[in-house]
């Protein structure tokens, strides 16, 4: 017996028929189900799927478990564990109790999970799905064509939200949520509504995955890698009614879809999409965008690797070192001689520290100094340029005004001196002693052939890191150069120091608290 042939269709489709002659499906030798009211979904890309009526399964099912999965075309699937003698298998049957429209042949239906050892046996029954075409439309050229010259993932955003009402799809809103590496942003949201000119971008931080708003969310389900979420709004669906649809049923909205995005990491992100029609979104747009989705991803996902080398950089090397990197400076020996004050910021104490604290307190009192040191530099135009152990390296590059890099870096100091004060009144046991030098370095990249370093190197950087060491001997805890002195900052002359491993003498002044 066998299905009448189907036409050769370009549409993503869904069509339920109903399968003429007995369908069963067995547990080794147990029968677990028989009927002769069976249907068949043929699914675009998906393989025929095999639905029972409910009654019509000869085994215990349990009620439903807390496993959820959603189709932007079938609604939420739930899940049942299946008892067959002795032997329980966990989540082996699924259905839709609420099926939206275009499914609604299989309510009451249940379906038999794949990887189990549930086995159907269509008897003489031959499946005959319908032939399918490649789907295309203006939409595939623009994506292919122009959308890859799209400078930003602002511009891709608002020029794939005209791009949908184009082609007749009846979007009144959409946002695309991309997860990031990023030491203090869990990612970046966009978000389009028709009659606004301007993109709305949010940057949640990690604190987002804990939010209510979030976990009540269909972003948290599909970036979960649950499928596709859809809401008929005005239609009461019990299993995926989320509070976001009461607030877009407000604004007139009339339909939503939440699709997964996947990058070749495997990151699941999230596109969502809003129709304000009467109708909401029909099949064949679904099909479409779902159709494009991979594409739309790979373009999201090289704006994505490219947020992330930068934020990476920034985030180890700095935020103008990160920038000549990008900009092709990568190989050893790539650099500059510039005129630059040097800071070397050091720790006072730490080993006693660490004693006295404990390795986790002493990590936070290390952060809340680092916070405190880096925030103090980029205040006055420096960038920190490493982390050395319990220490910070920092330079001030000079820019055709040697007084005003010297100033900088002397206010940066006074003020990390300030504002470590207030954190030791407020119970951080955290002290520095600070060495100022100006000078001739080499910035740039050095190392070994395989492992490179962004750093200065030279006279001035050796100096600042010995006239640190030598403020904790002489009581200071700012130790400069003798040419930092000025009318604004006047200090205690120190003469000519001898200093570790520096040739020459070096005249140096000590700054008061």
């Amino acid at each position: 017996m066998s299905q009448h042939p189907r036409d050769f269709t370009q549409d993503y489709a869904i069509r339920v028929e109903p399968l003429g002659g007995v369908v069963r499906a067995w547990i080794g030798d147990t029968l677990i189900a028989e009927t002769t009211r069976a249907q068949v979904m043929y699914e675009t890309r998906l393989p025929p799927a095999i639905y029972f009526p409910r009654e019509d399964v000869l085994v215990d099912l349990s009620e439903p478990t807390e496993l959820k999965t959603f189709c932007p075309f079938k609604g939420t699937a739930r899940y049942r564990d299946l008892s067959s003698g002795e032997d329980t298998i966990t989540n082996a049957v699924w259905s839709y109790d609420n099926p939206l429209p275009e499914s609604m042949e299989i309510a009451g239906h249940v379906g038999f999970s794949q990887g189990t050892a549930v086995r159907v046996d269509l008897g003489e029954i031959t499946l005959n799905p319908p032939m399918e075409g490649s789907i295309s439309a203006p939409l595939v050229d623009w994506l292919l064509r122009t959308a890859p010259f799209l400078a930003t993932p602002e511009d891709f955003s608002k020029a794939l939200a005209e791009q949908l009402l184009i082609n007749g799809i009846a979007v009144s809103r959409i946002s695309v949520m991309m997860w990031s590496l990023h030491p203090s942003i869990a990612g970046r949201h966009y978000i389009w509504n028709k009659g606004q000119d301007e993109l709305t971008t949010m940057l949640p931080s990690y604190e987002i995955f804990d939010h209510p708003a979030f976990v009540n969310s269909p972003l948290y389900h599909v970036s979960q890698g649950r499928g596709g979420v859809r809401q008929k709004i005005g239609v009461d669906y019990e299993d995926n009614s989320f509070p976001i649809i009461e607030d877009l049923r407000k604004e007139g909205a009339t339909d939503y879809v939440a699709m997964p995005l996947f990058f070749s990491d495997g990151t699941v992100n999230v596109l969502t999409m809003t129709s304000d029609h009467p109708d909401g979104f029909t099949t064949g747009n679904l099909g479409l965008v779902f159709e494009c989705s991979f594409m739309i991803s790979r373009i999201f996902e090289v704006f994505t690797l490219r947020d992330t080398a930068q934020g990476v950089l920034e985030t180890y090397v700095g935020k103008r070192t990160g920038a000549r990197v990008l900009g092709g400076e990568i190989r050893r020996g790539d650099g500059d001689e510039i005129d630059a004050a040097i800071m070397f910021c050091d720790l006072r104490s730490s080993s006693r520290l660490v004693e006295d604290l404990g390795q986790a307190a002493y990590i936070e009192m290390l952060n809340a100094f680092f916070d405190t040191v880096t925030d103090c530099i980029q205040d006055h135009g420096g960038e920190v340029l490493k982390f050395i152990g319990d220490a910070v390296l920092a330079v001030f590059p000079d820019e055709g005004d040697a007084d005003k890099a010297r100033s900088e870096a002397m206010a940066a100091a006074r003020e990390i001196i300030a504002r470590l004060l207030v954190l030791r009144e407020e119970g951080q046991p955290c002290d520095c002693s600070i060495g100022l030098a100006y000078g001739r370095v080499t910035y740039g990249n050095i190392g070994s052939r395989d492992r490179l370093d962004f750093t200065v190197i030279g006279h001035a950087a050796n100096v600042s890191a010995r006239l640190g060491d030598y403020g904790k001997k002489a009581g200071y805890r700012i130790i400069a150069s003798s040419d930092f002195s000025t009318a604004d900052c006047p200090g205690t002359p120190l003469g000519d120091v001898e200093l570790h491993n520096v040739r020459e003498a070096v005249p140096c002044f000590g700054v008061s608290d």
